[in-house]
């Protein structure tokens, strides 16, 4: 058998430690599968004396996951610190710079330093793997780097954030506002005591422009995202959405067009009857579609100790399989100097049309003014209804829903902004688009 591999793991939160404890608890079985052993030989945390219900014999411990990363005896360095800069960054970019191999579950460093963190790992001919950064258990980092090479993508789609559709899931089957729900993933452990990172969508942008660059070869361009979190999400909205028999979503979507890549995140309405519609509560889903393929939905859990460390210990085994003098599979799919500039798609009608809706003074013509506006920007419609669920009386405001057909996202916007000019709209209106997808 061959030597052992030495795991040098920074960060023993939740997934920290789950991932040392099945590393020793599966030591047996884990040498037998890879043809070697893997051994925890130094870790690095805030607090040495924590108990985290791990073995530490054997194991040195780091203060500094830099220092961890300079001067340990190990073979792959595991980052489970987290965020884009500091520490996180410094003790990557050592790692590498000495020659070890990677993996990390962080996506925020990846989203924004992963071309230079990649071209660093291939100059060194080492491997950086991040399976967990995306979708949690769900392996589609390995399907699109590794099992579907050779297909070309035409879109890529899905929930990737646990805590929004936990919020939306719960929304829906209770009744309760957007506020309560948070409340409730807070208090479970679903939603940080800081959720806006969650619930803005930054979390799921970050892990859309990783798989944007694996699934069609650019460089990765987080910053390119039209962005729109759940917060204006109101249980009317819900209401509305199951009335027309829709559900609503927080997706992340990329797709290739004929003038560039458009990426974008926000709350969708999906069709009840589609597959991705029926993945509830903190289960997360990427839909892959391709040339050869055709369509690809993987559903699992999106984040969770556990999962993500199962996660992060699927690329700590590839390692101990690969062998040295072995073509090394480039870390984002393609080798990094051969990665096309990212170019931002020009804006283009939307298939799925879109849901509007209005809070408007009861009074005669409204109807009329509003379809007005809607033809004036050349926006056809595919239903105007009344929707309340409280009796119509003169001085109640009304409620309004719009659903369109195909068209431009600046032509709604116009359309809307040209409604509030007429001085009958009460509160902001919401505008979330419709998808429709194939499963």
């Amino acid at each position: 058998m061959a030597n052992a591999l030495k795991i040098g793991v920074a960060g023993l939160g939740t997934v920290g430690a789950s991932l040392v404890r099945i590393l020793q608890t599966r030591a047996n079985a884990l040498a037998v599968a890879c043809g070697r052993p893997i051994t925890v030989a130094a870790v690095s945390a805030r607090d040495a004396s924590k108990d985290r219900g791990i073995l530490m014999d054997g194991i040195t411990w780091y203060a500094d996951p830099v220092e961890m990363a300079k001067q340990a005896d190990i073979d792959v360095f595991v980052e489970l610190v987290g965020g884009s800069e500091g520490a996180a960054e410094d003790s990557v970019r050592a790692a590498l710079v000495r020659g070890l191999h990677v993996v990390t579950a962080n996506k925020a460093l990846l989203s924004h330093h992963g071309v230079e963190l990649a071209k660093l790992a291939e100059e060194k001919g080492r491997l950086l793997n991040y399976e967990a950064a995306v979708a949690g258990g769900i392996p589609v980092i390995k399907t699109l780097r590794e099992s579907l090479t050779g297909n070309n993508f035409s879109r890529i789609y899905g929930i990737m954030n646990g805590t929004c559709n936990y919020i939306l899931t719960r929304m829906e089957r209770e009744g309760l506002s957007f506020a309560d729900c948070l409340k409730e993933a807070q208090r479970l452990g679903y939603a940080e005591a800081d959720p806006s990172f969650d619930i803005e969508g930054n979390d799921t942008a970050h892990k859309l422009s990783i798989l944007t660059t694996l699934a069609f070869g650019c460089e990765i361009s987080a910053d390119k995202i039209y962005l729109e979190g759940i917060t204006n999400i109101s249980i009317e909205d819900i209401h509305a959405a199951a009335d027309l028999g829709y559900r609503i979503k927080l997706l992340g979507v990329a797709q290739k067009t004929e003038s560039g890549i458009e990426q974008r995140v926000h709350p969708t309405m999906v069709p009840l009857d589609s597959v991705i519609a029926q993945v509830d509560g903190v289960t997360n889903a990427v839909a892959l579609e391709s040339d050869i393929l055709g369509e690809l939905l993987m559903v699992g859990p999106g984040a969770g100790g556990e999962a993500t460390a199962s996660a992060v210990l699927g690329d700590i085994t590839d390692i101990a399989k690969s062998r040295p003098g072995a073509q090394e599979v480039p870390v984002l799919g393609r080798p990094a100097h051969l990665l096309e500039p990212y170019r931002q798609a020009e804006m283009q009608s939307h298939e799925g049309g879109y849901f509007i809706r209005l809070t408007v003074q009861d009074r005669t013509g409204v109807f009329a003014s509003i379809a007005t506006k809607m033809a004036e920007n050349a926006i056809s419609l595919e239903s105007i209804v009344q929707h309340s669920k409280q009796p119509v009386t003169p001085d109640r405001p009304q409620t309004i829903i719009l659903v369109t057909h195909a068209t431009m996202e600046s032509a709604v916007r116009k359309a809307v902004g040209a409604i509030k000019g007429e001085g009958y709209l009460i509160g902001e209106p919401q505008v979330i688009r419709i998808e429709r997808p194939k499963t």
